[in-house]
């Protein structure tokens, strides 16, 4: 059995100061039903995910409240999913269990956090739960840290200087403020070349957050939100707007950064061949990928996670365009979370719009010629919690 999306919405990802979690809860989900055409009394099952509700709004026990996007959503299942920045797709996975279960006919996932709601302190620690806190988050270890390490560890394995590496980081943020240009969701769109950012680091514009990241090789304090109507592809009839889902893959690595290698996404590489083999595909046959760039050292640690550069070769790939917008394998047309934003319990949803408009020939984001499949991988924490989907448009 598959599942195919049938309804989408997205909501502009920003500092929303006007909108409450629950404002935009109730926009996405209510976006999505009137594209599906589905009608509220036929939702079996509601999928909310959502990392903090608690921390960022004090509103745990979220789910309920979708019921205020229809009356006729009152009695079904509504269930908060949480796993880190994963939450979304790992919101997506519960409804596809619950569908190819027979749970139920019809599915709404929506992906909402508001987090600006919370200053930088504040925004700070309630993210760090989401580490190993006694050792990590509890000792002061933030996020940038965390991912920091990644990039030393892969400087020291592949003796690769501080300078090259900075500069393929500049290559990747570039890279996704300028497919953000056309994305009209997107955070913080920019027309900044890789010189452009060099140049406010020299400027003291780009301070240094953990070495070797600055503050533009990190991804954005974001509230947003974006919702999909799931069903079963058989239930699919003449609709040429329907997006199948057809290879997924969820894999979970250590939640302690020091008990696996830090030059690498291990967890990352598993979820994408798995995936790609329930599909029945290389990725050879992929079009384009929306990959989770929270910073773009993540970004670039997925390139070999995918396959598109060998161990320690990422920096060729970066330096020869191929994951441009007009190369061989582009990555994050949308922009990607660097610059599309990352409302974290959105963010797994919000990719999957994305890759799915791509696919349908309505980029958000800059286009990719002749996209027939899209790979999105969407993490949680320090690429612990590792979620994957191969999707294609519907064939009518």
């Amino acid at each position: 059995m598959s599942v195919s999306i049938i309804g989408m919405s997205h909501t502009k990802f920003g500092r929303l100061d006007d909108k409450s979690v629950y404002d935009l809860l109730l926009e996405a989900g209510r976006e999505a039903l009137e594209d599906s055409k589905v009608k509220a009394s036929d939702i079996g099952s509601v999928f909310v995910g959502n990392y903090s509700g608690g921390g960022f709004n004090n509103q745990e026990h979220l789910a309920p409240y979708t019921i205020n996007i229809d009356p006729d959503l009152r009695f079904s299942s509504a269930v908060r999913i949480e796993n880190a920045c994963a939450s979304g797709m790992a919101a997506i996975h519960q409804a596809m269990n619950a569908l190819e279960s027979g749970q139920c006919e019809y599915a709404l996932v929506v992906g909402v956090e508001k987090m600006n709601s919370l200053d930088t302190d504040g925004v700070t620690k309630t993210l760090a739960m989401a580490s190993y806190y006694p050792e990590e988050g509890g000792k002061g270890v933030t996020f940038p840290g965390l991912f920091a390490e990644f990039a030393k560890g892969y400087m020291e394995k592949y003796n690769i200087s501080e300078e090259d590496l900075t500069e393929g980081l500049r290559i990747i943020a570039s890279k996704n403020y300028r497919n953000a240009l056309n994305n009209p969701y997107a955070h913080m769109p920019k027309d900044l070349s890789p010189d452009d950012i060099m140049a406010l680091s020299e400027k003291n514009k780009n301070p240094m957050i953990a070495f070797p990241l600055r503050l533009h090789d990190c991804s954005l304090v974001s509230d947003g939100a974006a919702a999909l109507v799931l069903t079963k592809t058989s239930n699919i009839k003449n609709n040429d707007k329907a997006i199948d889902i057809i290879g997924s893959a969820q894999v979970s690595d250590y939640l302690q950064l020091d008990k696996r290698n830090q030059w690498e996404f291990a967890a990352s590489k598993i979820a994408i061949d798995k995936a790609l083999k329930s599909a029945g595909l290389t990725i050879n046959d992929i079009s384009f990928a929306e990959v989770h760039d929270c910073f773009t050292i993540a970004e670039f640690l997925v390139y070999e996670a995918l396959g598109i550069a060998e161990p320690g070769k990422a920096l060729e790939i970066v330096k020869a365009g191929v994951t441009q917008a007009d190369g061989k394998f582009p990555v994050n047309p949308s922009g990607g979370l660097k610059a599309k934003g990352h409302p974290v319990g959105a963010t797994g949803v919000s990719m999957t719009v994305a890759a799915s408009h791509q696919l349908l020939g309505t980029p958000i984001g800059a286009k990719v010629k002749d996209a027939k499949t899209a790979l999105v991988i969407n993490f949680g924490g320090s690429a612990v919690s590792n979620h994957v989907l191969i999707l294609k448009k519907h064939d009518c």
